[in-house]
């Protein structure tokens, strides 16, 4: 029942965010066979410029809030997110390299900036997972939170060296990036990276009874049958790999995997099997949400998206430590 309620709120997100936005659109006009789209004003908003960018939240908000259910499960700490292991400062890392070599150019269509991003991601996860593996293929979840903290200290090290030697121009479009945003995509975009960020969340979701284990107490699963640790391995690789994706494409939007899986557990509890599908169904609407926000409060000036995540996310931060204190 109540993901059914959450898949409604996903439905009505979907219909509701494309027709609110600076420039008032008619719907008759945009969807009638009678006019040119190329000659429609309101079918370019609507399809071209509003709908993309709709999918494209959808699929980073359904990702971040996955990931950061699995990171919370997996390390058993609810501090955890998408973020935890250097992910998004090993993709900003990469983006800011190729801002200030000022590689504004695309390779096999692939645009350079969020290539480099993506592979920054990559080798922030490989890093990580390298120095913390033992020799029986375990990663202690202590050493594991250690290991991404001081990779993300390192990584936003070298990002603030990068930045302190770029020019005025990529100044701004390295703090631009870093700020997190929807504004700017298309449908080749939302096409490229949703199969990794679907196949991904489907994974975890294969997976989830034998982390609900895993969750529990890492003794209590084995004694139970399941394989720890190439359990462990699938989930982080594959929570940090879908996470990457969306930090290339969107930049570091903050907050929403630390949000989205504690509110939704309010509801539908610590069971990943539910918890995953509801994670992805609210995480998408809350994203999509803020971003109808950050482009309409102001407009026709647009704020990032990130820059309202991260105003909201404050606040849950303070409430959700007090909560603990109280427990």
């Amino acid at each position: 029942m109540t993901l059914s309620l959450f898949f409604l709120l996903f439905i009505v997100t979907l219909c509701v965010a494309p027709l609110i936005g600076s420039s008032k659109i008619s719907l008759a006009r945009a969807f009638s066979d009678s006019i040119n789209i190329s000659s429609n004003p309101d079918a370019i908003i609507l399809f071209q410029v509003r709908f993309p960018r709709i999918l494209l939240g959808a699929l980073a908000g359904a990702a971040l809030s996955v990931a950061g259910a699995i990171f919370q499960a997996l390390l058993r700490n609810d501090l955890a997110a998408p973020f935890t292991l250097g992910v998004s400062s090993g993709a900003a890392l990469g983006a800011v390299i190729a801002i200030a070599l000022n590689l504004h150019i695309y390779m096999l269509g692939i645009p350079v900036v969020p290539l480099f991003a993506f592979l920054g991601s990559l080798g922030a996860i490989i890093l990580v997972f390298s120095l913390v593996r033992t020799r029986h293929g375990e990663f202690p979840t202590g050493v594991l939170l250690l290991a991404g903290v001081t990779a993300n200290f390192f990584f936003a090290a070298m990002v603030m060296f990068i930045h302190y030697l770029a020019d005025f121009s990529q100044s701004f479009v390295i703090i631009r990036w870093l700020m997190g945003g929807l504004d700017i995509t298309d449908y080749k975009t939302v096409l490229s990276i949703a199969p990794v960020v679907l196949v991904g969340i489907f994974s975890l979701l294969f997976i989830s009874r034998d982390m609900n284990l895993i969750s529990t107490g890492v003794h209590s699963a084995s004694s139970r049958g399941v394989n720890v640790a190439r359990i462990q391995k699938i989930g982080f690789i594959i929570a940090s790999l879908i996470t990457g994706t969306v930090v290339a494409t969107c930049g570091p939007i903050g907050f929403v995997g630390l949000i989205v899986p504690h509110t939704v557990r309010l509801f539908v509890g610590p069971d990943l099997r539910i918890l995953i599908p509801t994670c992805m169904l609210f995480g998408a609407s809350f994203l999509v949400a803020c971003d109808t926000l950050a482009r309409t409060i102001l407009a026709p000036t647009e704020i990032p998206v990130g820059v309202i995540t991260a105003i909201l996310g404050g606040p849950f931060f303070v409430w959700l430590l007090k909560r603990k204190r109280q427990v």
